[in-house]
């Protein structure tokens, strides 16, 4: 996959949480972040916010979800001694669980394969030719 065709899958992805129902509309970045934002402020209106903590499993996942917040304009944070692939945000738990969370996994899937694909062929190409996982074998007791 190149760049490009990533791009454009993501802002396929973005159209599919914002809403759009048109492929006109799916070019139009700002009006899905605009529905987003109204989504959201819908849900501020209805709900008080809580606190939730996320733990991601990678340096990249976590990079994603802090820019999916920031650009929502949720303030993510974690308190001292928490580890540092944890994550807090205060906001509405119905915008967290139905559409922020939902839009991270179906990004963060995207772009671990893709960054999967290019490791592999960055192994394959340099290190070695030979990329299988390891084989599995029987346990020799005693």
């Amino acid at each position: 996959m190149t760049e490009s065709e990533l791009q454009a899958k993501l802002r396929k992805i973005e159209a599919l949480f914002s809403g759009a129902t048109f492929e006109g509309e799916r070019a139009a970045a700002g009006e899905a972040l605009k529905r987003m934002m109204e989504r959201l402020e819908a849900c501020r209106l209805e709900e008080p916010p809580i606190e939730m903590r996320f733990s991601l499993s990678s340096s990249f996942s976590k990079r994603l979800f802090l820019a999916l917040l920031r650009r929502y304009e949720l303030e993510p944070y974690r308190y001292k001694r928490q580890k540092r692939t944890t994550v807090m945000v205060r906001a509405p738990e119905r915008f967290l669980r139905e559409t922020l969370w939902p839009e991270y996994l179906e990004l963060n899937q995207v772009l671990t394969d893709h960054l999967l694909q290019i490791t592999e062929k960055i192994i394959r190409e340099n290190i070695c030719a030979d990329t299988r996982e390891a084989s599995e074998v029987r346990q020799i007791s005693g």
